[in-house]
């Protein structure tokens, strides 16, 4: 269940905007000080905040700006002042989004959705990018950057080799032919002959293994071709 902080010092507003949330199957915390609310923002995990502007102690300003010094999490900032400059400060402080009130509590869960629904979608892009780095033991492929380690060292592949070498970590444990990897790489057009996968083989088996005549990852099968094991 998603997690929001309501920081609001008017308790009749709170509380029609915690029976709004939990009507829609959030949980909600409120506070009604600025500086317990603070406090509980950046100590506790949640999914978005809700921000009143106007608050004792410490206002809705400088909460989000403190947040935002340590949390990429949604911000709501809730203000009774209509003037464009209160909202640009709070969108400049990093807050995501400004409503007015009196504001319908049906827009406010819709507000609501609308930025915990971009903040995951924004999260699994980051995760997708971050599968692009291969780890399989000791061996590590960074397929943005195309540099390979072993054992966290660095080490040089020609075009070739780690286009080989990404080819059949991409497909483990499966028995691939020369000619499937000499067309994968080199290509039908290639004026090589598919000896040249041989080649290539053994010295990515020099570069990534800790013993070539004893591969740990770059398997032969004889009379088939070659297997990557994971």
């Amino acid at each position: 269940m998603q997690k929001i902080l309501i920081v609001e010092d008017d308790e009749a507003i709170a509380n029609l905007e915690k029976d709004y949330l939990e009507a829609s199957g959030f949980k909600v915390v409120l506070e009604n000080k600025g500086s317990e609310g603070l406090k509980r923002a950046l100590e506790e995990d949640f999914d978005l905040f809700i921000l009143d502007l106007m608050l004792p102690d410490v206002d809705g300003f400088e909460i989000c700006k403190r947040i935002r010094e340590v949390k990429n999490t949604p911000i709501l900032m809730v203000s009774a002042k209509k003037d464009d400059i209160d909202k640009i400060n709070g969108l400049g402080m990093g807050a995501d989004d400004y409503i007015t009130k009196p504001f319908s509590p049906g827009e406010l869960v819709a507000r609501v959705k609308a930025h915990l629904n971009r903040f995951e979608r924004l999260i699994s892009s980051n995760s997708a990018k971050r599968k692009k780095l291969i780890e399989i033991r000791g061996l590590q492929i960074d397929e943005d950057s195309r540099i390979v380690k072993v054992d966290g060292e660095e080490i040089q592949f020609s075009t070739r080799e780690y286009d080989l070498l990404l080819y059949m970590v991409k497909n483990p444990n499966k028995v691939i032919s020369k000619e499937e990897l000499f067309e994968a790489i080199w290509g039908q057009d290639s004026c090589g002959d598919i000896s040249t996968v041989t080649v290539h083989i053994k010295k990515v088996r020099e570069k990534i293994e800790l013993d070539s005549s004893k591969p740990q990852y770059v398997e032969t099968i004889w009379g088939l071709g070659y297997r990557f094991r994971i």
